[in-house]
């Protein structure tokens, strides 16, 4: 059998043969890794590292320069970012290498579990029980406000914890190695919170969740969670 990410179902959720062709491939974890980019007429190329994920999420961490610090953006905002003159247009705009030629996302397979991802959302999950909007934490040594991803049950946890915590500070963030004295992300970029329909939104029933079993936890004794646990019951 093809070496490949597992899904839940135990099937490959891409087979060799499939990404064979395609440049910089990695498998990590529950992700798969491959060079990407987008072309801007005025900024040229802008080279990333697509990853996609067992959930259908994508991913872009960017290297369009050494001291970029552009990470986890969205198709949409790496669009945004490279300048492209055309953006809202990702699926065409953002390329990957295939056999040595730049290729749209949406002629590869890559987009095949975003997609069932999209029509979840669209469909009759389509309430805020299956997205959540990225969310943000001020820091209380420095006063900069950090970014949360809320993509998993274990990204709310640490959210959710550090929002109790009346004395968290940079230091804390697990996942992104920072400090009080790396810079803020810019305005421009905060609008970007991670909604599936649309990027700058500011909160639709794809990205706004009142509480799930992803966000919600039984072992948290504050009111929130308490509440929603003695709801889920009844």
């Amino acid at each position: 059998m093809a070496n490949g990410l597992e899904r839940e179902s135990g099937l490959t959720m891409f087979s060799d043969e499939e990404l064979s062709e395609m440049s910089g491939v990695k498998r990590v974890g529950d992700y798969i890794e491959v060079t990407c980019g987008c072309t801007s007429h005025r900024y040229g190329d802008a080279v990333g590292r697509l990853r996609v994920y067992l959930n259908g999420y994508l991913k872009i961490s960017c290297e369009c320069t050494p001291g970029c610090q552009e990470d986890k953006l969205t198709p949409a905002a790496f669009e945004k970012h490279s300048g492209r003159e055309t953006a809202r247009k990702w699926k065409n705009n953002v390329w990957v290498i295939v056999n040595g030629e730049k290729v749209p996302l949406y002629k590869t397979v890559l987009l095949k579990y975003y997609n069932q991802v999209s029509k979840t959302a669209n469909g009759s999950q389509n309430n805020g029980q299956t997205c959540h909007r990225d969310e943000f934490i001020r820091c209380t040594k420095c006063k900069k406000d950090r970014r949360f991803h809320l993509r998993s049950k274990e990204e709310c946890r640490i959210h959710h914890d550090a929002l109790a915590d009346l004395n968290w500070n940079c230091a804390d963030l697990p996942y992104d190695k920072i400090t009080c004295d790396d810079d803020e992300e810019r305005a421009s970029r905060r609008i970007y919170r991670g909604c599936t329909r649309f990027a700058t939104c500011k909160g639709c029933t794809s990205c706004v969740c009142f509480g799930c079993d992803i966000c919600r936890f039984s072992d948290c004794s504050c009111q929130t969670c308490t509440d929603f646990t003695r709801n889920a019951k009844i």
